[in-house]
């Protein structure tokens, strides 16, 4: 099933960071081609504490065949492994932020896992990138495309274009 996940970073080598995440997630077992990457976008912190620097954000998909929980415990042992507490507070700056944004067509709603995720299409960070990659997307739960959602919230919050290749800089 197609998935997808939203990566961020504003500690340390942001960009590092990224690719960092990116390469963990394309190796894990169940991931498979074609894999879709967004270019990279710098967007201002939101709820994060004060003086907090700029986010690095980007998108993936990729066909997953396998347990959408066991996708969050592997993303989540990527956080760790890149540096990212488990006990972290909410809305803190961090080194990388993975979020499954969604699971094809599947609706789960646990304590554990909410796909798709319950805030993605409120979020200008995630629908930039993910308009760029599948702008006909139509989310479950939703009756427009990505594109359309991304229109609605207009220039809520600013997120500029920083990179199409993570590969160099």
């Amino acid at each position: 099933m197609r998935t997808g996940v939203a990566l961020g970073s504003n500690l340390g080598d942001r960009m590092e960071n990224l690719r960092a995440a990116r390469k963990e997630i394309v190796d894990l077992a169940d991931v498979a081609p074609p894999i879709l990457s967004s270019a990279i976008y710098e967007t201002d912190p939101m709820g994060c504490e004060p003086g907090a620097g700029k986010f690095l954000n980007a998108v993936l998909e990729f066909d997953y065949d396998g347990d959408p929980a066991e996708l969050l415990a592997e993303l989540r042992r990527i956080e760790e492994s890149l540096g990212r507490a488990r006990n972290h507070l909410r809305n803190v700056s961090r080194k990388i932020d993975i979020d499954l944004l969604y699971c094809g067509n599947l609706k789960i709603d646990s304590e554990q896992l909410q796909v798709p995720h319950p805030r993605m299409h409120l979020r200008k960070f995630v629908l930039q990138p993910l308009a760029k990659i599948r702008p006909e997307l139509v989310l479950p739960d939703q009756t427009k495309t990505v594109r359309e959602l991304l229109a609605q919230l207009g220039e809520s919050a600013k997120v500029m274009r920083l990179s199409d290749n993570w590969d160099s800089q």
